[in-house]
Parts: C-alpha cells; structure tokens; sequence
C-alpha cells in the first residue's frame, strides 16, 4: 500500500465512475481524496462508501477551489506528493502507475504533466487547437517546455504546494500552478498517458473558460509589470 502519494480527484456530479475509481485505486493507495465540488447526484456518498476521504463543498465552487481544497489536506497530512486526475474516467487507473515510476526514478522534476497523444486522437478539433496555443502560451510564460498544459492528471510534489500561492477558482488553475511553479525554477516534465474521450459533454465551456485563462494571465503578470516598472524608476 502507497502511503507517500495521494491520490485527488476534484468531482461534480460523478455518480456514474466515482465508486468504481475509487474502489481501483484503494488497492493501492491508502490516501485517495475525493472533493466533492456542490455535486447534486450521489457523488459523495458513492465515493464515502468506497473508501474515500470525502471533503464537501456546499455548492459548486470551480475545479480550481476543489484542487486548492485537496492540496490543503495533502499538506496537513504531510503526504510527499499528489497525484491529480478527472473522476469521469478520461484519465486510467492503470496509468497512475506510470506517474509514481517516474517519481521514483528521477527526482528532480517537482510536476509530471501528463500528455496526451492530440495530433490524430478522437480529442475533438475545438479542444485540439486550445490545447496546442495554449500550451505554446503556457510553456513561454513558465520557461520550459510542456507538451500538454491542458492535462489534469499529474503528480505534483508537496513542496510546490507549500511555495505556490494559487488565487484562481476554475479550470484556469491548471495553467496558474504550471506557470508560477516555473517562476520559481521547479522543473516540470511529462508522462505520456492515453487519451480517452467518450461521448459526455466537456463540462469546459471554451469560450467563457478561455476568458478566465486570459483573466488568470492579467492577474498574474500585472504584479510583475509593476515590479519591473518599480526597478526602472528607482534605477
């Protein structure tokens, strides 16, 4: 049983996958969190039953607030890492696997991003063209290159939990997390993972999530403008 990495999954309405995932990753997880995001199904009693650590949210507060929620308890319990996936099955038990081997085996990334096979996959044409501009986007701002900024399921050291203050609420966190981890020097790598997509409905919207990122870009560089201005007058 694997005591050194959680295993958190943000869920809104998950009833359909959230037992099964559970159950499968208890088998060799002790810690697997479920967050509970305002979900209006069974989601959190399905999740409790199947042996989960079940933190509630009253309402719907974004996947941002449901991974900062899980990142919190991981740091109280003084878990080393945390390994962060969908609760609707896009991202493979058996994958998670591949995420603690490249953890053991080389330990100076502080982030495995997975990264999904786009050019020739069933992902949809809409998605395809945001994941790559916003990738080329994302790894210009953070320093390095990552192949998959859009991906949810990866590993990510406690440390980076500790020094990386998150102040986004929705999908727009995944980016905020790779980009200030790459201002302070972590380095960030990937797994190759599969890509799996049913025929359930996105619950990113891409033009309203797609105005968050840029929000998200204004937040977070203005601090830096200013500093940079800062330095100018005092030179």
């Amino acid at each position: 049983m694997n005591n050194e990495i959680a295993i958190l999954i943000p869920a809104h309405n998950e009833e359909r996958t959230i037992a099964g995932l559970v159950k499968s990753l208890k088998k060799d997880y002790g810690t697997v969190i479920v967050v509970d995001d305002g979900s209006t199904d069974e989601t959190n009693l399905l999740a409790r039953e199947s042996g989960a650590v079940v933190l509630t949210h009253p309402v719907c507060r974004g996947k941002g607030e449901a991974l900062k929620t899980g990142f919190a308890y991981v740091l109280e319990k003084g878990i080393p890492a945390v390994i962060t996936m969908d609760g609707d099955g896009q991202h493979p038990v058996s994958e998670v696997v591949d995420f603690e081997t490249a953890y053991h085996r080389n330990r100076r990334p502080a982030i495995w991003v997975g990264k999904r096979k786009i050019k020739g996959s069933a992902m949809p044409l809409i998605r395809r063209l945001t994941n790559i501009s916003m990738s080329i986007i994302i790894s210009f701002l953070s320093g390095q290159w990552i192949p998959d900024t859009q991906c949810g399921f990866r590993l990510i050291k406690r440390e980076v939990l500790e020094r990386v203050h998150l102040c986004t609420s929705r999908f727009e966190t995944e980016s905020e997390i790779l980009i200030k981890s790459g201002w302070k020097g972590y380095r960030i790598s990937s797994v190759t993972i599969s890509t799996v997509y049913s025929n359930e409905k996105s619950k990113i919207n891409p033009i309203r999530d797609t105005m968050r990122f840029f929000r998200m870009l204004l937040i977070v560089l203005y601090p830096l403008f200013l500093t940079v201005q800062l330095k100018k007058k005092i030179k």
